[in-house]
């Protein structure tokens, strides 16, 4: 019998995944007072989602997404779910 191997791959590093964090619960509450919306609004990320499960997130967490591009930062949020 052949063994299996399994490799482990840090979706964090990889080039195409921009930078992520989790926020603090007194952030969270400041980005939603400051887009005026509530946490059923905001964009969802699965909680098994590779990023989440590496950062170790939990359903209601609020992950900081940093995209780079040539034009400038670009900073977004999703939800854990």
């Amino acid at each position: 019998m052949k063994k299996k191997v399994e490799k482990v791959i840090d979706v964090l590093s990889h080039a195409l995944v921009p930078e992520m964090e989790i926020v603090s619960a007194e952030e969270k509450a400041k980005v939603l007072k400051k887009f005026g919306v509530n946490e059923d609004q905001v964009p969802v990320m699965l909680g098994t989602d590779p990023v989440a499960v590496a950062l170790k997130a939990s359903p209601g967490d609020l992950v900081k997404i940093k995209r780079k591009e040539e034009t400038g930062e670009y900073v977004s949020y999703r939800i854990v779910s």
